[in-house]
């Protein structure tokens, strides 16, 4: 591979922000960017989540606990972050949840409010808190994650392709927005992860055609890297062989 191609993929000199960054597709993302010279700002609910995953901060792994719902955490977390780190580079939207349900005439509205919550609401706190600071120092790089499933609707599923057929929207939408001032957003959409959770779920499935998170990591590197300097508003498949 030519020197221009690695240097392209490299993150020296990055700050990414992880959300969900204690789970097992943060874990992923976190161990190959950090591998590429990353610093990492990493955003979970729980402080001890985060020191199971990875032990404790140091000068270049900075641990945020925040509720992604509570706007004043979400700001406090970026704020702690631009403060050790001087700018966030990549933010890397990862945090989300996924629910079966009835169908969509007998769904109750707390089941909406949760999936869109989850993953919706999240998402825009965070961009709320990050796009500014982005602007400020002259670009940066969204990467969000919606599903293969929100391209179309299933049954038992409305609130939840719903949710992640919105983050596909505010993806495309952000990406319009913001390409002149040098910000990119993107997002992929991933099948079944295979994950311990979903092996356990759904034990009699086989895990073998599903995405492993180390896969999806790669391509969420290269929709954060510049690499992908000219891609706007896509929503990349990930979908292992299922």
């Amino acid at each position: 591979m030519p020197d221009a191609e690695v240097s392209e993929m490299d993150f020296a000199n990055k700050t990414v922000l992880i959300t969900g960054a204690a789970g097992n597709l943060g874990a992923a993302v976190a161990e190959l960017l950090s591998a590429r010279g990353a610093r990492l700002a990493l955003l979970d609910l729980r402080r001890d989540g985060l020191v199971q995953r990875y032990g404790q901060a140091t000068d270049r792994r900075l641990l945020l606990p925040a509720n992604l719902l509570q706007p004043a955490e979400v700001q406090e977390a970026v704020v702690a972050a631009q403060q050790q780190f001087g700018r966030i580079d990549v933010l890397c939207n990862l945090a989300g949840g996924f629910r079966m349900g009835p169908p969509v005439h007998e769904t109750q509205d707390r089941d909406w409010d949760f999936l869109m919550d989850i993953n919706v609401r999240t998402l825009l706190n965070m961009v709320r808190a990050v796009v500014p600071g982005m602007l400020s120092s002259g670009g940066g790089s969204i990467v969000n994650v919606g599903a293969q499933s929100a391209l179309r609707g299933a049954a038992h599923m409305g609130a939840y392709t719903a949710s992640k057929g919105a983050v596909i929207r505010l993806t495309e939408s952000m990406a319009a927005e913001l390409r002149e001032q040098n910000i990119r957003v993107n997002c992929v959409l991933p099948s079944i992860i295979d994950t311990p959770e979903n092996r356990a779920a759904m034990p009699e499935a086989d895990p073998t055609r599903w995405v492993a998170p180390h896969d999806l990591a790669q391509a969420i590197a290269f929709l954060a890297s510049d690499a992908a300097c000219a891609v706007h508003g896509v929503a990349l498949p990930v979908s292992g062989l299922s």
